[in-house]
C-alpha cells in the first residue's frame, strides 16, 4: 500500500532570456515557463511526477533521504536552510 507524502521544498525562479527558469531545492528539479507563475506551475508538476516515478519504482524514500529530507513518523522534514545567497568571485586574466 502506498502511503501519502506530503512534502514542501524551497523554489529559486530566475530569468533567462524570455523564459523563467524555476529550481525546486533540494529535489535540484528544474523547469521553465514565459512567466514566473507559469514555471512555478510547471515545476510543481514536475516535482509531482518525479515523486510518483520514484514512488512507482519502490525508490521514494530513498530518493527523499538522498536529497536531505529525514523521514520520521510519516512524515518528510526538509533541510532546514541556513541561507540563499548570491556570491560574485573574479577570475581570468590579470
Amino acid at each position: 500500500m502506498k502511503r501519502p507524502f506530503d512534502i514542501e521544498y524551497t523554489v529559486q525562479i530566475w530569468q533567462e532570456g524570455n523564459q523563467y527558469v524555476a529550481h525546486a531545492m533540494p529535489l535540484d528539479i528544474m523547469s521553465s515557463g514565459a512567466t514566473p507563475s507559469k514555471a512555478r506551475t510547471a515545476l510543481d508538476e514536475a516535482v509531482k511526477l518525479f515523486l510518483l516515478t520514484a514512488e512507482d519504482m519502490g525508490t521514494i524514500e530513498e530518493t527523499l533521504e538522498e536529497s536531505g529530507y529525514v523521514l520520521e513518523r510519516g512524515k518528510c522534514k526538509s533541510p532546514a536552510w541556513i541561507s540563499v545567497e548570491k556570491h560574485h568571485i573574479a577570475f581570468g586574466a590579470s
